[in-house]
């Protein structure tokens, strides 16, 4: 069987049915070889996008996401991509196109050491020598990225080991000397974290992305509803835990809610499940009790006190050790401190939201209103920015609604991409893509795409003429009126793009405008796009 042949064969045996792609010289045996397979392919406009498309599609699918593209400066482009999954525990295997090995080292044409270029932020990857070791090999990485941490993995592939003709021998199991992932909590630390629980007065539970990508979000209600103990979520961890659930405790971190952070200053055992506790949301632990206890959770050891010290570690899996947890748990009493914790967000209630000025919107507003009107299942994806901020904190995930973000590593342009690829991978899901003036212009020829494939995103676009989450800081750290190469001056008129890539683009520029366009445009499951004008003053915090 020819290489090439015997790569998609792998992909198609490990239930791949959608491949997000640019191809090129260094890939063209390979895209022979999907010619004649059932496997979708979605050209995408950029190569940074395609991973983003992939980690869309494992995020909706929890199936790994899988993308192809050529070698030299395809390849390069998805580094951004891949650092972007990484962080956030995304499990995509990225195939890339090499130049022929015997060319390798010499500077060739299109060539980049790929291997050496993402070793930091891939889980693990490969340079292909030895063709007959692809099978074995993609066996491997799709095992790796899908099992443990989840993760991006990078297969790089020389022209001429796709040429070749090999066996194709596919085993159903794999065995990696050294990776043995810790699945089940160590017994006597489920123990001690029983004991703790019962001995503390105010607890919290707080939930990551963790939780998500495990399959948690039933173990966690359990829990916290047979202990009686509140959750708070980290970014990452948005939608993990029902929002309309009286046990629920709000978001933590520098953009979080400030009844939250206040809540994780009093409690005295703070119970952390899938969270890495990095510095953008541990932030709001400004004021910690002297004598809280740390009970960390977390399938990489790694991670259990990187960022904050610990009192009790458990690795594990988060699913996997609530269902200990569930089993050891028994009712207990936390009345006083959930009426502590609902005094704490009735005197921070917001005030009264303010008024745009005429001739704009307050996106609080708009995404509320998303909040009210779309979908009991809807997905949201915001991007990175203040539309990530209003919209972390303004819609309401119950039930089975999904937040997708780019939380570790902030990478904008990242939402339009992931949403189409959560669009392709589920076309019954409401999908609403939230993004802002800044990032879209980065990745604005994926519209196409959308149109292509007719993956029918709800694209709301928050346009400010400025880079506006990067002026709020500017303005705090260095005053009024401080503020440097963050004017967006050319006013693009993204509604004439949007019709360009022939789909429907709207303008709003009052409340009302946005109400009738968003009711008319939630009624198909065409794509669209709506410029909602918002004042170049608007904050996120006050």
């Amino acid at each position: 069987m020819k290489a090439s042949d015997a790569i998609v064969k792998c992909l198609e045996m490990e239930g791949t049915d959608v491949i997000f792609g640019y191809p090129g010289a260094a890939v063209i045996d390979i895209y022979e070889s999907l010619q004649v397979s059932p496997i979708k392919h979605v050209l995408v406009r950029n190569e940074q996008s395609v991973v983003h498309y992939a980690s869309g599609y494992a995020r909706e699918t929890g199936k790994v996401g899988v993308c192809i593209v050529t070698s030299g400066p395809g390849a390069t482009n998805t580094i951004t991509g891949i650092a972007t999954a990484y962080m956030d525990s995304i499990p995509v295997v990225v195939i890339t196109g090499q130049v022929n090995t015997n060319l390798i080292g010499t500077d060739a044409f299109q060539e980049a050491d790929m291997k050496g270029a993402t070793q930091p932020f891939t889980k693990h990857n490969y340079l292909v020598q030895d063709a007959t070791q692809l099978p074995k090999i993609l066996k491997e990485a799709f095992f790796i990225a899908n099992t443990g941490r989840k993760g991006p993995v990078l297969v790089d592939i020389p022209k001429d080991m796709q040429e070749q003709k090999i066996a194709f021998d596919y085993k159903d199991k794999v065995d990696i000397i050294g990776y043995k992932p810790t699945v089940k909590g160590h017994a006597g630390q489920i123990k001690r974290a029983i004991q703790r629980i019962k001995a503390a007065k105010r607890p919290v539970i707080y939930a990551g992305g963790g939780i998500l990508s495990s399959g948690a979000k039933e173990g966690i209600l359990i829990f916290a509803e047979k202990t009686g103990i509140p959750v708070i979520n980290s970014l990452m961890g948005v939608g993990g835990f029902p929002q309309d659930h009286p046990l629920y405790a709000g978001i933590v971190g520098s953009h979080g809610y400030a009844y939250s952070n206040e809540i994780i200053g009093k409690t005295d055992l703070l119970i952390t499940i899938g969270a890495r506790m990095s510095n953008r949301s541990t932030t709001g632990f400004y004021k910690l009790n002297p004598e809280i206890e740390f009970i960390h959770v977390d399938i990489d050891p790694a991670e259990i006190g990187k960022n904050r010290g610990y009192t009790l570690p458990i690795v594990g899996d988060a699913k996997v050790v609530l269902r200990s947890l569930i089993e050891k748990a028994e009712q207990m009493d936390f009345t006083a401190w959930i009426d502590e914790i609902q005094e704490l967000k009735d005197h921070h209630a917001p005030a009264s939201q303010e008024s745009a000025p005429n001739g704009y919107i307050h996106p609080v507003d708009i995404i509320r209103y998303l909040s009210d009107n779309t979908e009991e299942d809807a997905c949201l994806v915001a991007d990175v920015g203040q539309n990530q901020i209003w919209s972390a904190l303004n819609y309401q995930l119950r039930k089975d609604r999904k937040f997708l973000t780019s939380g570790g590593l902030g990478t904008m342009a990242y939402s339009l991409p992931a949403a189409i690829g959560v669009k392709i991978a589920n076309p019954d899901r409401q999908v609403i893509c939230v993004i802002g003036d800044g990032g879209i212009q980065m990745c604005i020829g994926e519209l196409a795409v959308a149109r292509e494939q007719n993956a029918g995103v709800k694209i709301i676009l928050l346009n400010n003429g400025k880079l506006g989450l990067v002026r709020e800081m500017q303005q705090d750290i260095f005053g009024k009126g401080h503020t440097a190469a963050i004017d967006l001056n050319y006013q693009v008129q993204f509604p004439k793009i949007a019709e360009a890539y022939s789909m429907n683009g709207f303008e709003v520029s009052s409340f009302d405008e946005f109400q009738k366009v968003l009711d008319q445009v939630l009624k198909n499951d065409e794509p669209c796009l709506i410029q909602c004008n918002i004042h170049p003053d608007t904050r996120t915090l006050p």
